[in-house]
């Protein structure tokens, strides 16, 4: 089979994902079309030699309904090339979108993908899809649905995991993050959101609070725990009679930030990278899903990241650099609890708490910041996994070229 190689990730930057935030007022399929132009611009392909657009969104309806890859194209002048498709699987679809990507190329039948994300959280607030397993009463009863936050508190009161632990991973994902900004480690990726006249509406991330620590955290109220009492806490018991109180530690300061963005990458054999002039920057090696317990939900990356791993003939230890989406504290450090990855292998350049989760975008994101930490720090191995909604994991292995 054909090798699958990276030859381009870029990124918006992350805008708050509210009324008044940097990207609120860019439609998302504008977010997408800035970015295939300034791919195109940097890659120099065809635009007729491309096979697919492949995007995630987790709320496809309103202004998100539709392939918005081929609005995008179009948009951009592309009318008789670049078809496109729209998935979704929750949090992990930027990622799931590239893993597609790379398993159209690997068969052979597709040879240029653009693979990626978008969400806008402050247009199309999060849940407006509405879902059957969220907000049917008689589906939520049946399959005991609880929300992600519960899920993240159980996590954490399993695993022993104390509020100064969660505030400790926060604060120095805010860390990391500010220190990467300042060090230009998202100088190449993060590409500049204009307006219709060409204004720059935003240039960087803008949640990120470099004077983050854990005394500043710790003033943060839990979010979780009234509706946790409501109900929620019983359901997740129910399947958990061994926890006799679930401790709810997990505030706005250390779960993922709600943002607007998105995030695209080119994806290539190397017959068709050379045809067209394209420079591989790193080769997908393999990837990994796996179905995981639906009410603590929360801890598929560990396995996925298995399966991953497993296709792609490495173990844990040959991996130089991880990121792990950080939906909640609880998250990433059951991964490593439950891997032995060590933290500074971890999201080195911060992550979702510090910069935000544009939903359908963040694994897009990751798979970009992955790739330049590699190249920046000679790693050869890196690796994305994600948890996903109802009790899902994926993940994705590269190898720097």
């Amino acid at each position: 089979m054909p090798d699958a190689y990276i030859c381009e990730a870029l990124r918006t930057p992350r805008g708050k994902g509210r009324a008044g935030g940097g990207l609120a007022s860019i439609k998302p399929v504008q977010m997408v079309a800035g970015l295939l132009a300034e791919l195109q611009a940097r890659a120099g392909f065809a635009p007729e030699a491309v096979d697919d657009i492949v995007l995630g969104c987790v709320s496809p309806v309103g202004e998100q309904g539709g392939p918005m890859g081929r609005t995008a194209a179009l948009l951009n002048g592309w009318d008789m090339a670049a078809p496109g498709m729209q998935v979704n699987r929750f949090c992990a679809s930027g990622l799931e979108a590239i893993n597609l990507a790379a398993q159209k190329v690997r068969s052979g039948w597709e040879n240029l993908v653009i693979a990626g994300g978008v969400e806008s959280m402050s247009r199309v607030p999060m849940f407006s899809d509405g879902g059957a397993w969220q907000f049917d009463p008689e589906i939520s009863t049946a399959t005991d649905y609880v929300p992600q936050g519960i899920s993240a508190d159980l996590i954490a009161t399993l695993g022993g995991m104390s509020r100064d632990d969660l505030d400790a991973f926060s604060a120095r994902s805010h860390q990391n993050a500010a220190r990467a900004w300042a060090n230009g480690h998202f100088a190449r990726s993060v590409v500049p959101v204009r307006d219709q006249l060409g204004l720059s509406v935003l240039e960087r991330d803008e949640n990120i609070r470099g004077n983050a620590t854990v005394e500043s955290l710790r003033a943060l109220a839990p979010v979780f725990d009234g509706i946790g009492r409501g109900g929620y806490d019983h359901v997740a018991l129910g399947r958990y009679p061994e926890v006799l109180l679930i401790r709810h530690d997990h505030t706005a300061g250390n779960s993922s930030a709600i943002v607007d963005g998105a995030a695209l990458v080119l994806v290539a054999s190397g017959e068709q990278a050379e045809a067209s002039g394209l420079t591989p920057r790193a080769r997908i090696l393999g990837t990994g899903l796996c179905a995981s317990e639906p009410v603590i939900m929360l801890t598929g990356p560990a396995e996925a990241a298995r399966r991953a791993l497993n296709a792609a003939g490495l173990t844990f230890d040959d991996i130089d650099l991880f990121e792990v989406n950080e939906a909640f504290a609880s998250v990433p450090l059951h991964f490593m609890a439950e891997t032995g990855v060590p933290l500074e292998k971890v999201n080195i350049d911060g992550g979702a708490i510090a910069m935000g989760h544009p939903l359908g975008a963040t694994g897009a994101m990751l798979t970009g910041t992955l790739l330049d930490a590699l190249e920046r720090t000679g790693g050869r191995y890196g690796l994305v996994t994600m948890c996903i909604g109802a009790g899902m994991g994926s993940a994705t292995v590269i190898e720097r070229v």
